[in-house]
């Protein structure tokens, strides 16, 4: 009888001790085995008023390191990203997408690669791409139907501080915003631009969810 109740106490305290793991679960535990964290973001993604947790990872596959056209060899393994909630004092999956960035060691062509970044504001994530004096682009994801959504897209190309074409698309109103300086071959200071606006409506057939996105980098923005 003792030896029973014995088993009976070791099951039960083992099944507590998962429980116990289950609902602590810390941002690291999402992380699968073959990748690192790159960075930690936080901020409230469902409007529960605690702040959730964004991760880009990276692969550390030994293959993914070539040489690059400088002779170098540089870690060309791809990132991805997971997001998660803050339930209580754990964390539960809302999206997650392991492959698709590109390495940050990528060619630059004649500039160096565009560096990545996210940003939590009002609720919405934002994924966006820096590329120095050349301008930036970002695109805006927004939880729902069960993952986060592209509702937004904004773009800006410059030289260095000069803005020569601005581009924002809202993909739940369908519009399309263009804003070009008419005057971009004789601005030579920032805040001369003289722009024109276009306001266009797009064909949006379904939105685009970020667990589905294969490469950011071939998301074609243009043919809205």
């Amino acid at each position: 009888m003792k030896r029973y109740s014995f088993i009976f106490l070791l099951i039960f305290s083992v099944l507590v001790s998962q429980i116990s793991k289950a609902q602590n679960k810390k941002p690291e535990d999402f992380v699968p085995k073959g990748y690192v964290i790159l960075e930690k973001e936080y901020g409230d993604l469902n409007n529960d008023g605690t702040d959730d947790c964004i991760l880009i990872i990276k692969a550390t596959d030994k293959k993914g390191w070539v040489i690059n056209s400088f002779g170098e060899k540089v870690d060309r393994n791809r990132r991805g990203i997971i997001v998660l909630f803050k339930k209580n004092n754990s964390y539960e999956l809302a999206s997650k997408n392991y492959s698709c960035f590109v390495s940050e060691n990528e060619e630059g062509g004649v500039y160096f690669p565009s560096e990545l970044y996210v940003e939590v504001k009002k609720g919405k994530l934002y994924v966006n791409f820096a590329h120095g004096r050349y301008g930036y682009w970002g695109y805006t994801f927004r939880y729902q139907n069960s993952d986060f959504e592209l509702i937004g897209y904004d773009s800006s190309a410059s030289r260095g501080p000069v803005i020569y074409k601005e581009t924002s698309i809202n993909f739940l109103t369908k519009k399309k915003l263009t804003r070009e300086d008419i005057n971009w071959e004789k601005t030579m200071e920032s805040g001369d631009e003289v722009f024109k606006e276009t306001w266009e409506k797009v064909k949006v057939n379904k939105l685009i969810r970020l667990s589905e996105i294969k490469d950011f980098n071939d998301l074609d923005m243009y043919s809205y």
